[in-house]
């Protein structure tokens, strides 16, 4: 099996680089791309762990893009080589995530809870702290019950505690991710909330802007809706892309490593037929990568 989309505890995933590749390999997972949120900060022990386990190491990122109405996240898949342009883009983002974890620490503070921003560092090092952080503590603290009831009552958008997040510019994502020597890749589209009547005028816009793939396999997703995606994109002329969108199953217990949408297991052909030879045009260190 492979996996084109996980996560790490250098985000809001439940393993770290190395236990996430050892749990990788655990399951027979040959490759797999590493794609924490606006962070590469997992990315060398990952790849460290992948020469100990034996797993082909994407190094990848999953970036927030500003969109008027649902979640765009572009992955950068095969970011070999970190540009200033990326470099700006992670260090505007750790800058308004600060800002937006203090506005949120304050509501919370004013509903009576005892958290501070110290705490939540403490408990959380080298760590992109969000939301999926948030409920933790919350649960920890038998303000709720489960994470899931955290984003439930307060959390999530339009809940009392919710501060809009801000994210980048599309085609600076764009850019970033293809002078890091990486190819962009619109991840779950169906997270756009996109109707399927607009959804393929707008790929075509992102396609013209500089996105090369689509992830249309996603385990958020129905199986009908995934083949309808694939076949979308064909027709613009992106590649496609499948991932388990793997958090850990204490976060997601919904999502297994290695399995996408209907729990269907990830095909090499994702990798050998459409991300790999892409990649290899762009960048000579994935030529010869077969799963």
């Amino acid at each position: 099996m492979i996996d084109l989309h996980s996560h790490t505890t250098a985000s809001d995933g439940q393993y770290t680089p190395t236990e996430l590749v050892k749990k990788a390999s655990e399951h027979n997972i040959k490759l797999m791309a590493i794609t924490d949120h606006d962070t590469v900060n997992g990315l060398e022990e990952a790849q460290k762990a992948g020469l100990q386990y034996g797993v082909q190491i994407i190094p990848g990122i999953e970036i927030n893009i500003t969109a008027p109405r649902g979640e765009f996240h572009l992955l950068g898949l095969g970011i070999s080589d970190i540009s200033p342009s990326m470099k700006e883009i992670l260090d505007k983002v750790i800058k308004t995530r600060e800002i937006r974890n203090q506005e949120m620490i304050s509501k919370m503070r004013d509903a009576g809870i005892d958290i501070t921003y110290d705490e939540m560092i403490n408990k959380f090092p080298n760590t992109m702290i969000g939301r999926p952080h948030f409920a933790q503590i919350l649960q920890e603290k038998k303000v709720v019950k489960t994470r899931q009831q955290a984003f439930d009552l307060y959390l999530a958008k339009g809940r009392p505690w919710y501060i809009e997040r801000i994210g980048t510019n599309l085609d600076e994502a764009i850019v970033a991710i293809k002078e890091s020597k990486g190819l962009p890749v619109i991840a779950h589209p169906m997270s756009l909330y996109l109707s399927w009547g607009k959804l393929p005028e707008m790929m075509q816009k992102y396609y013209e802007q500089g996105v090369c793939g689509m992830e249309a396999f996603h385990p958020g997703a129905r199986v009908t809706e995934c083949l309808r995606l694939e076949e979308l994109g064909r027709q613009i002329g992106l590649f496609i892309t499948a991932g388990s969108d793997f958090h850990g199953e204490k976060i997601r217990p919904d999502r297994r490593l290695g399995h996408t949408c209907g729990a269907k297991k990830i095909d090499h052909k994702f990798w050998n037929e459409e991300l790999g030879p892409n990649l290899a045009k762009v960048n000579p260190k994935f030529n010869n990568i077969i799963v």
